[in-house]
């Protein structure tokens, strides 16, 4: 069981995150938002290779910021950082310029990357409560 004085790992107070963790999630949101640009910019390029590129390169940022961070906090955050970035590319500009094509590997860059975000933040690890390697119950 676990200390009286603790209580469940869901009762227990929020704390704000330490520096280190706050400064872990922001670098993390500009690597997201950084590879969301080169994606773009890579698919583009060089279809359908550069569609498999951009959208290993985002998976292993997601994935890699969830392991790296202990939590699915660090999934999210460059997932943030990659959806800003994409949305703010597909707006055209007033001169008729744009990033985005209106083809079906745009298309799959904006939704596969949207899917991998939902699957990473998923997957990622996850908090686990300290203890033993037993199960948490005994």
């Amino acid at each position: 069981m676990s200390d009286p004085g603790q209580g469940p790992l869901l009762a227990q107070p929020l704390r704000p995150p330490s520096a280190g963790r706050a400064a872990a999630h922001a670098g993390l949101f500009l690597l997201g938002a950084l590879t969301g640009v080169a994606g773009t910019l890579v698919q583009a390029a060089w279809f359908p290779g550069g569609l498999l590129l951009a959208l290993a390169g985002a998976a292993g940022l997601f994935l890699g910021g969830a392991y790296a961070t202990g939590g699915r906090g660090g999934a999210v955050a460059p997932v943030v950082g990659w959806i800003v970035a994409v949305i703010l590319l597909t707006t055209s500009r007033p001169e008729g310029d744009f990033l985005f094509s209106a083809g079906g590997g745009s298309y799959l860059f904006l939704l596969g990357g949207m899917a991998l975000a939902v699957i990473c933040a998923t997957v990622g690890a996850g908090r686990q409560p300290r203890g033993g390697a037993a199960r948490l119950g005994k």
